[in-house]
């Protein structure tokens, strides 16, 4: 496997055999969401790579793409600015990666600085209804020119808080008038998000997320999908 994911390095590059062309898009989602960088993950069967990337709000990943497409160093590739993918010869693997690493450096995209996470708006845990989230639903589809709404809630008390599934930390929301709201950081199991979701310190919380359908048993619910968190 190649990697490269040095504190100071503005892109996340990881490339391994056998690994399937229907998780790598998953794994670079993932990758991109914990170090807040741009993430390409290529698979290899033989000397030929399927890669799969996604990026951050500032760094056009598709042109990057395009870019090493012209240079020479793809069979093929493009996307657009969040998302994109590639076939690579696997003699062109680290020329790629050094290509890719430099071209993101060239826009200006520091690693270093703090993350930054935009709020489309504030919400009420008493807010978060079936209401809004069909009005949502409406608004809709969502995609890279159409991002879906993030909302921060502030105030709120974290009531309670485990680990489920992979690593996710599913908790209840609650306001001061003992409305409640389920949750849920995905992956954030091991993380400093989940570290304090999970330590339930009493005292008020903002959380930034999405709102998002929650189905049960044939039984539909609001939940909020928490992306970050900060102390009151």
């Amino acid at each position: 496997m190649a990697s490269d994911q040095a504190a100071d390095n503005p892109f996340v590059f990881v490339a391994g055999a056998g690994w399937h062309p229907g998780v790598i898009g998953i794994v670079a989602s993932r990758l991109k969401e914990r170090f807040c960088k741009p993430a390409m993950v290529v698979g290899f069967e033989g000397d030929t790579g399927r890669g799969s990337g996604r990026s951050v709000p500032g760094v056009d990943l598709g042109a990057a793409v395009t870019a090493a497409r012209q240079a020479g160093l793809l069979i093929n590739g493009g996307g657009h600015a969040m998302a994109a993918g590639l076939t690579v010869a696997v003699d062109k693997l680290a020329a790629l990666g050094e290509f890719l690493k430099a071209r993101v450096a060239q826009v200006g995209f520091d690693p270093t600085q703090p993350a930054t996470l935009g709020i489309d708006g504030a919400l009420a845990i008493g807010g978060a209804s079936m209401d809004i989230l069909d009005e949502l639903a409406r608004a809709g589809p969502y995609g890279s020119g159409n991002t879906k709404p993030r909302f921060v809630i502030s105030g709120a008390q974290i009531v309670r808080a485990d680990v489920v599934g992979t690593n996710h930390v599913r908790c209840i929301l609650a306001s001061a008038d003992g409305r409640r709201l389920k949750a849920m950081a995905f992956g954030a199991g091991d993380s400093p998000l989940g570290d304090a979701l999970i330590a339930r310190e009493r005292r008020p919380i903002y959380v930034a997320g999405e709102l998002r359908d929650n189905w049960w048993q044939g039984v539909r619910n609001v939940e909020f999908r928490i992306e970050d968190a900060a102390w009151a």
